[in-house]
């Protein structure tokens, strides 16, 4: 006897009629998704949530009566559930999904423009994986950064640090990159993020930080204080060496179904450092980093991993330990510090340094 597997129920928010139609369409046709209920506002996504239970709901960011980002907070205060955000491709919704994530969003969706060939091609995985992760997202993710010592020094010793992250990592990034002083050693970093969210997200993270975050650019020196960030879907973010380091952008084909890809910036930085380099792999979907990760640590870099415990989606970092990428798994809220001790020219250093969260 076939043991019956239950299908994840979903909740689809949005004002549009035909928003909410194309949505529900498109979940539809995977066999293990059930749109059990649509809502027009937040106060119609309320009643419905208390009868058909959704374990998964998809939130339009700009609605009337109450906005996605105040629902969002109510959800996430009152009844927690993976939400995944449906955003316009506009300064204000972008901004307002960056927000979303930080608050306890799953992932962030842009809404086709009547150009896009493709529409949601994501969109039921990312169902799916939030539901998976509905234990996880239930469980509080703020962590404190630790205090400073009075004597902590930091001197960067000259290593690139890179970061490559997923879903959930909004979230991770704020909490590693609120550690780091503003004489911080040059960092790039490859998040998956649709186009125009990495430049919101950029100019939240330099708001939060010590040291200067700013989207990636061609030609960029790296330089200690600075955090380089990949443009989302524009082109992979890679180091090259002329006088000094700088960044590279390529706008080469997609790399495991991503570009930005966390493996060919791994990989470059592998072939340009080697072992004068830190290579980070946080929360996300697939297996996008093990490989490069790898040959990071075959180059003699050192290399960390976030544990199984605080990743929204151990699925990168699950990869890259099973493949022997990682040197040392960590949980999440120690992964700043120990990139600092890894960097520190100082012996005595290794302490994370005070965040600057509001």
């Amino acid at each position: 006897m076939n043991r019956q597997v239950s299908k994840t129920k979903v909740l689809v928010v949005d004002d549009s009629r035909t928003m909410r139609y194309l949505i529900s369409q498109i979940l539809a046709q995977d066999p293990d998704i059930e749109i059990v209920g649509q809502a027009a506002d937040p106060y119609e996504a309320r009643e419905a949530m208390k009868t058909l239970e959704p374990d998964v709901v998809t939130l339009d960011v700009e609605m009337p009566n109450m906005n996605g980002i105040e629902f969002l907070s109510k959800i996430m205060r009152l009844r927690p559930t993976p939400v995944i955000m449906i955003s316009n491709l506009t300064a204000r919704g972008t901004e307002a999904t960056i927000k979303a994530l930080e608050i306890g969003a799953f992932d962030c969706i842009a809404k086709p423009s009547s150009a896009d060939r493709e529409i949601f091609p994501d969109l039921a995985a990312k169902v799916k994986a939030a539901a998976s992760a509905r234990a996880q997202l239930m469980r509080p993710q703020r962590h404190v950064a630790a205090p400073t010592p009075r004597n902590f020094v930091y001197e960067p010793d000259g290593r690139i640090v890179a970061i490559g992250a997923s879903t959930g990592g909004v979230e991770a990034l704020i909490e590693v990159l609120s550690r780091f002083p503003d004489n911080c050693p040059p960092t790039i970093i490859t998040q998956h993020m649709p186009a125009t969210f990495t430049k919101s997200f950029a100019e939240r993270l330099d708001r939060l930080c010590a040291a200067k975050v700013t989207e990636a650019r061609d030609g960029a020196p790296l330089a200690k204080g600075h955090i380089y960030l990949a443009p989302g879907t524009v082109a992979h973010l890679e180091i090259a060496l002329g006088k000094n380091l700088i960044c590279r952008l390529s706008k080469a084909d997609l790399v495991n179904g991503h570009r930005p890809s966390v493996d060919v910036m791994f990989k470059s930085v592998s072939a340009v450092v080697g072992a004068q380099a830190v290579g980070v792999i946080l929360t996300g979907m697939g297996r996008d980093g093990a490989e490069g990760l790898a040959s990071l640590r075959k180059a003699g870099a050192n290399t960390i991993g976030q544990d199984r415990a605080t990743s929204l989606v151990y699925g990168m970092p699950r990869v890259a330990f099973e493949m022997k990428a990682v040197e040392r798994q960590l949980p999440l809220e120690k992964i700043g510090g120990e990139i600092l001790r890894l960097t520190n020219r100082n012996e005595e250093g290794g302490v994370a340094c005070r965040s600057r969260l509001p």
